[in-house]
């Protein structure tokens, strides 16, 4: 007999429908798996027949064919154990043919019939709903995360069992619903404040603009002057994930298997902090079989790089096409995948080996080659696609005495970054980007605008700076961003002198 079922797989952090073909029929016992399946998938006929067997069914001693379509994709990971059993049960008779029509079904199985989580459930039930499935069958743990999905009926089980009584109709089973997510985006809570970090006002000035415009930002300055604190309590005052950006990030998670069990929705900005030994591929994603990456796991977050110079060269270098583009695409001799990494990078350094150049207390022993070669480490092209560069200086006695002001107070500085984004929502309603920070030359000249006093500045700064095409371009971006938080229409020369404030740090270390 020939059963059908409907399973899916992921393919980069979107999800196709996969067909499960089950064929009995009489020869030798023998189970074979086609259809591309990589070892995981292979492997399955052996936890399927245990399953089968400690559930209390009958496995049929037949010549068993499986057949996971399309058959030019290559299958992965160890979803498909249950549609398979359950396929073997239909066939052999043990389940109604059309029990199971509609529903998409994944999940992997315990040698005692188990159902365990998989990953990726979100990008199924997303591809489940596309193409008008009824409802998606999945192991208990993952019943939250799948929930998100509206307009399709998710029935957890807990077993081989479980899902065998459900669909011969011995058990029912009550569609998931998960808490309401909806609040959780709107008010997000950290555990952390920009009012812990004493001092430093205008370097939380450029973390503001930073956060309102979407800017990559790069801190300079001695041990313990703070700027770890600082870029960890960046997220706290960008604003929060829409629906949309909590989806993505949420599947991204869920296919890189690092969504915790029980959890249905990422509801605040991702902060990845990957350690300077981090291999290219840990970084922008990839492997045998291709997962994503620290960048793509800090899209609509922050990727923060700390002592940015440790980092190997080539790790850094691979940084700048996603930089520019907001993806990041892993080829391999199987195929390609693309994984989305729109994130806002912040780099931390010191400004020599030592770290102590130019501070007001210690003096600085590196010699001056010492100081050039450990500032080369970082490539003027990478320095280019940073738009803010700031100085972070060691906390005098009094800052450290000091208690933290008004001007410290967090929600105040959020609420200003959400009022800059809304303006930039409503000014690119109509193209593709979404922030200042993604602007494009044809863009810049539509939206920046300067008057005869401000273009004669610039041509000062481009001079005096020896600005690059592109560095020129990202003071008109922060020049923007500048202006949309003061909410002005119109750049303005005091924008503009702030901006440039912004471009000039990396003159006085890197020359």
């Amino acid at each position: 007999m020939l059963a059908t079922l409907e399973s899916a797989a992921v393919h980069g952090i979107d999800a196709y429908i996969v067909r499960v073909e089950v064929d009995l029929a009489l020869g030798m016992t023998t189970f074979t798996t086609v259809g591309l399946p990589d070892t995981a998938v292979q492997e399955s006929r052996e936890r399927v027949r245990s399953a089968i067997k400690n559930s209390n069914f009958l496995f049929p001693l037949r010549r068993i064919t499986v057949n996971l379509a399309p058959a030019d994709v290559r299958k992965e990971g160890p979803a498909f154990d249950l549609p398979i059993a359950l396929g073997i049960m239909v066939a052999s008779g043990q389940l109604p043919r059309d029990s199971l029509k509609g529903i998409v079904v994944v999940g992997e199985l315990s040698l005692d019939g188990k159902a365990n989580r998989v990953s990726g459930v979100l990008s199924m039930a997303v591809a489940g709903r596309q193409q008008g499935k009824a409802g998606l069958i999945c192991p208990v743990e993952n019943a939250a995360e799948a929930s998100v999905v509206e307009g399709l009926s998710v029935y957890p089980v807990a077993s081989l069992r479980e899902a065998v009584a459900f669909a011969s109709g011995d058990l029912a089973i009550t569609p998931f619903r998960g808490s309401s997510y909806l609040e959780s985006l709107e008010a997000p809570r950290y555990e952390v404040s920009l009012a812990e970090v004493k001092g430093q006002q205008h370097v939380k000035r450029a973390l503001e603009v930073a956060a309102a415009g979407g800017h990559n930002m790069l801190m300079v300055g001695p041990p313990g002057s703070g700027k770890t604190m600082l870029a960890r309590r960046l997220p706290t005052i960008l604003p929060p994930l829409s629906l949309e950006e909590a989806l993505e990030a949420t599947k991204i998670y869920s296919v890189a298997g690092m969504l915790d069990g029980g959890s249905s929705l990422i509801v605040t900005r991702p902060f990845r902090a990957p350690h300077s030994s981090v291999s290219n591929a840990g970084l922008v994603g990839g492997g045998s079989h291709p997962k994503p990456g620290e960048i793509s796991l800090a899209h609509h977050g922050v990727l923060f790089l700390d002592e940015l110079p440790e980092f190997r060269r080539d790790a850094l270098e691979i940084l700048r096409q996603p930089l520019e583009d907001g993806l990041v695409t892993i080829s391999r001799a199987q195929g390609s995948v693309t994984y989305p990494a729109h994130f806002t990078l912040v780099g931390a350094m010191n400004p020599c080996p030592c770290g102590y150049y130019g501070d007001l207390v210690r003096n600085c022993p590196c010699h001056p080659s010492a100081r050039q070669r450990y500032l080369q480490r970082i490539s003027g092209p990478l320095l280019d696609r940073i738009d803010i560069h700031i100085e972070v200086p060691r906390l005098q006695e009094e800052e450290l005495l000091t208690r933290p002001t008004e001007e410290d107070n967090t929600p105040d500085m959020r609420q200003r970054v959400v009022r800059a984004r809304k303006i930039q929502l409503d000014r690119f309603a109509d193209l593709s980007i979404f922030c200042n920070g993604q602007m494009r030359p044809k863009e810049l000249q539509q939206f920046c605008e300067v008057n005869d006093e401000t273009r004669q500045l610039l041509r000062r700064a481009i001079v005096q700076l020896e600005l690059s095409a592109r560095a020129f371009d990202r003071i008109l971006k922060l020049a923007r961003t500048i202006a949309d938080l003061d909410e002005s229409e119109y750049v303005q020369v005091h924008h503009v002198a702030e901006a440039i404030q912004y471009r000039a740090l990396d003159r006085k270390f890197w020359g």
